[in-house]
């Protein structure tokens, strides 16, 4: 019987409703509009956050990242000729990382050196990445031809080269790589495989790879290039002097990422008389924008929850003005024996059957617009399900919350002085 009059009253609702169904679309627009923007903005948002947290975890959770770096006060002196600068990471460095932390489970060396890249009458400036065959343990990149490096390549010191795809393609085109002769600085390669390339950069910390890396064996390119870095640009010559350029720590638990970096800030410190070193912790960095990711979804569904919040008010004013229009009918309802909470029904569920047509609506608009983004502006967006589901029930929520006050105004209503209403 409840639920024979619960339909009954939800029927009756709709079709008051339809009767004034310009009204009735211009108050779900607030609802409608509130619920896109909340769906279609955290979804902006989701998507912009998660592919920063996946680049930052691809670097690895338990890795931390030492990189050389210029000190600025040899920076200014750089253009003069005779002067060379001597800085960064030692091989030294790597091994007493190896050898005296207890919490490091392996230490991959690594340095950069940019030359040309020759094959056929193809040529393009790669950045040759000397390193051991550890390093594609600790930063994972896809193979997508051939092999990476081994240890019988350092050992033998052969010239090897291993090129990412976007390099591969610049360089060999339609050819097949696997095997091709490479020439990289006057020496001949043989490029043994590709990767993916991952090449990106977050805030301060720069990821291990770029686009046209190539990686050689660390004592191949030790042996054919050294440590001393010539380079001529725009009429100046830089002459540097570096043994690595970066070393990657792998840590051998999450939990002493954090102290095992402080113990290899107190280490340089000790053993660097300059501030020639940058220590990044990727687990560090995700921590901080997972912690970004909520301040951000917070504030986005703030901001769009205003949108429903004016909706909600929307709503009301709209039953308060249909509460004085039917008062002669709540009379009429009351003479013949209808109770209060049945007159709060009915208002309650006209506000319910509004909220919930305009979240609807709103849903989809809500996964419209960041489709559309994504098509047209190539940005990542990411409609997660909860986000609906909230959204629906932000809407049902305002529907309720703004629909007591009419509803309870109309019950309260004198049944003698409505019926002399005109």
């Amino acid at each position: 019987m409840k639920r024979l009059r619960l339909l009954l009253d939800i029927r009756m609702g709709v079709k008051d409703l339809l009767l004034h169904k310009l009204r009735s679309l211009l108050t779900m627009l607030g609802v409608v509009f509130g619920v896109g923007s909340v769906i279609a903005m955290l979804a902006v948002g989701e998507g912009a956050s998660r592919e920063a947290l996946e680049q930052i975890r691809r670097l690895g959770s338990q890795n931390i990242l030492v990189s050389a770096v210029l000190p600025a006060d040899e920076a200014a002196a750089t253009n003069n000729r005779r002067f060379v600068s001597m800085y960064g990471l030692l091989y030294e460095d790597a091994q007493r990382l190896q050898e005296t932390l207890p919490t490091v489970r392996r230490v991959v060396p690594v340095k950069t050196i940019t030359k040309e890249g020759r094959l056929g009458t193809r040529n393009l400036d790669l950045r040759l990445v000397g390193t051991d065959s550890t390093w594609f343990d600790l930063v994972r990149r896809e193979v997508i031809a051939g092999r990476t490096l081994s240890p019988e390549d350092l050992r033998s010191h052969a010239n090897v080269a291993v090129l990412t795809e976007h390099g591969a393609r610049r360089l060999l085109a339609t050819r097949s790589a696997i095997g091709e002769p490479l020439r990289l600085g006057g020496y001949a390669f043989r490029v043994i495989g590709i990767v993916r390339s991952e090449g990106a950069s977050d805030g301060a910390m720069q990821t291990p790879d770029q686009q046209t890396d190539a990686y050689i064996p660390l004592t191949t390119a030790k042996e054919r290039f050294g440590d001393l870095f010539v380079q001529s640009k725009g009429g100046t010559q830089t002459r540097e002097l570096v043994e690595l350029h970066q070393i990657i720590v792998e840590v051998a638990s999450l939990e002493e990422v954090e102290a095992t970096a402080a113990a290899i800030e107190r280490m340089f410190t000790l053993f660097h008389k300059k501030k020639d070193y940058q220590i990044s912790v990727p687990l560090a960095l995700l921590k901080q924008a997972e912690a970004s990711k909520r301040t951000f979804s917070i504030v986005l569904g703030s901001i769009a929850g205003i949108s429903l919040l004016v909706g909600g008010i929307g709503i009301m004013n709209i039953m308060l003005a249909s509460v004085t229009e039917r008062t002669r009918e709540i009379g009429i309802r009351r003479a013949i024996g209808a109770k209060r909470r049945q007159i709060v029904a009915q208002f309650l569920i006209e506000t319910v059957v509004l909220s919930m047509s305009g979240g609807l609506v709103g849903i989809g608009i809500g996964v419209l617009i960041p489709w559309l983004i994504t098509r047209v502006a190539g940005m990542p967006t990411i409609v997660s399900p909860y986000s609906l589901v909230l959204s629906l029930g932000i809407s049902m929520t305002v529907g309720i919350v703004f629909g007591i006050y009419p509803a309870v105004r109309a019950a309260r209503l004198d049944p003698i002085e409505a019926l002399r209403h005109e």
